[in-house]
C-alpha cells in the first residue's frame, strides 16, 4: 500500500523571480514590475497543482418530513476534500449518509448549505452546468444489471454518453479503448452482446467503461464491488488501481467494507450519522483506529484480534440527533465506564466538523482528552 502524498510545491518560484529581476534589468523593463508579474504566476501554479480537485465545505443535505416531522439531515455538515489522483474511501455502515453524500458531490442532490467546488470552481446547478460537469465526473453504480438497459447492446451502453455530450470524433475508436481499457478485450467481440450475455464481472467492467468512455477527471463509486463475486472482486479493483495509474484519476469509493478501503484507497473518511467522525491516511485509520466506532466497525473483521465489539440499538433517526457526540448512545467506550470524566461532554457538547484534507484527526472527546490514543488501538 502506498498511500498518496501530495505533490512537493515547485522549487523555483524564488529562483524564478530571480532570473526575472535580472532580465528585466537587462532589457530595460520595470525590474518590480516583472519580478511581482513572475511570482504571482509561480504562486498560481503552485494553488492549482496542490489544490484538491474535489472539495466540499459545510455540506449539509436535509430532506423533508412526513406530516409536519423535522426534516431529516442526511447529511449535516461535512468537509471532504479529494485530490488529483487520489482515492478515497468514504466509509460506514448503511443509513449513515454514505450515498447522500456522494450524490450531492456529484450535483444529484442539491445541498441545503455549503458548497462543493471543482477544480477550484464552485458547482453550478444550472441544466448546462451540471451537463458540462458530468463529462468530468463521473458515477459508477452499486448493481451493474440494474445499471445497463437490457435492451442496449454494449457498444450502445458505451456510446450513450458520448452521444448525450455531442461526440465529434471517432465515436466507434473511442468506444473500443474505453471497454479495451476496462479489461474487455478484444472490445469488438463485445459490441452486439447484451447484458444477459454476460457474466456480472463482465457488466460490472461495461459499466466503467460507460464512464470512462468520456475521459473523465473523477469516478464516484457507490460500492462498486458489493454485487460481485469474490474472486471478481480482485480484479475490478486491480483495474480501478491500474486506472488511477495509467490516467491520473482521482476515485471516491463509497462503502461498508473495510477490507475494500484498506485494499484501494490512499486515505479513509469514516462517517456516521450524516458526519465524518474519523479521517486519516489509510494506514493510520485502519491500523490504529481512534474513534469507538472506528473500532467497532475494525473489530468485526476476521483478521482482528480480540472480541468483536457488539453496537446496542439502531443509528438514531437522522430527523432527531441527539445532543452532544452523535455516538453516545452506543458508545462502548462510554458505556463502559472508560469515559467517565468526559461523560457529561459526550452526551451535551457537539464537536466540530473535521477538515477535509488528509490530516489525521478524530471527532470523539475522549480522544481529544488524549484518553483514547492512551488506550491503545
Amino acid at each position: 500500500m502506498n498511500p498518496l502524498t501530495p505533490d512537493g510545491a515547485p522549487s523555483g518560484a524564488g529562483t524564478g523571480s530571480g532570473a526575472a529581476e535580472s532580465g528585466a534589468a537587462e532589457f530595460g523593463a520595470p525590474e518590480s514590475g516583472a519580478a511581482v508579474f513572475v511570482a504571482a504566476s509561480a504562486v498560481a501554479t503552485e494553488t492549482k497543482a496542490t489544490a484538491p480537485l474535489l472539495s466540499a465545505s459545510g455540506l449539509r443535505v436535509t430532506f423533508p418530513g412526513r406530516r409536519g416531522a423535522p426534516a431529516a439531515r442526511a447529511v449535516d455538515g461535512v468537509d471532504l476534500d479529494i485530490g488529483r489522483g487520489e482515492i478515497v474511501a468514504l466509509v460506514g455502515e448503511s443509513g449513515c449518509g454514505k450515498t447522500t453524500l456522494a450524490r450531492s458531490l456529484l450535483g444529484l442532490v442539491p445541498p441545503k448549505a455549503g458548497t462543493v467546488t471543482f477544480a477550484g470552481e464552485p458547482l453550478s446547478y444550472s441544466s448546462r452546468a451540471l451537463k458540462a460537469y458530468r463529462r468530468r465526473a463521473q458515477l459508477v453504480l452499486q448493481d451493474p444489471s440494474g445499471s445497463l438497459n437490457p435492451r442496449h447492446t454494449v457498444y450502445d451502453a458505451v456510446a450513450e454518453g458520448l452521444r448525450i455530450h455531442g461526440y465529434g470524433g471517432d465515436e466507434r475508436a473511442a468506444v473500443a479503448e474505453a471497454l479495451a481499457r476496462a479489461g474487455l478485450r478484444p472490445p469488438e467481440r463485445f459490441f452486439l452482446r447484451y447484458p444477459h450475455e454476460l457474466s456480472g464481472g463482465q457488466r460490472q467492467r461495461v459499466v466503467i467503461a460507460g464512464a470512462l468512455v468520456l475521459q473523465p477527471e473523477l469516478i464516484v463509486a457507490d460500492e462498486p464491488v458489493a454485487s460481485l463475486d469474490a474472486s471478481v472482486r480482485g480484479e475490478i479493483l486491480a483495474l480501478l488501481l491500474r486506472l488511477r495509474d495509467e490516467l491520473g484519476l482521482s476515485a471516491l469509493v463509497v462503502t461498508h467494507d473495510l477490507g475494500l478501503a484498506w485494499n484501494i484507497a490512499d486515505r479513509v473518511a469514516v462517517m456516521y450519522l450524516g458526519r465524518i467522525v474519523e479521517t486519516g491516511t489509510v494506514e493510520s485509520v485502519l491500523t490504529d483506529p481512534q474513534h469507538p466506532y472506528t473500532r467497532a466497525l475494525l473489530s468485526v473483521l476476521p483478521e482482528s484480534e480480540g472480541a468483536p465489539v457488539v453496537l446496542t440499538g439502531e443509528p438514531p433517526d437522522p430527523a432527531r440527533i441527539p445532543s452532544g457526540c452523535r455516538f453516545h448512545a452506543r458508545c462502548q467506550v462510554l458505556a463502559s465506564g472508560e469515559a467517565a470524566p468526559v461523560a457529561d461532554r459526550c452526551r451535551t457538547e457537539d464537536l466540530p466538523v473535521l477538515p477535509g484534507g488528509g490530516t489525521r484527526d478524530v471527532a470523539c472527546h475522549w480522544v481529544r482528552e488524549g484518553a483514547g490514543a492512551a488506550g491503545g488501538g
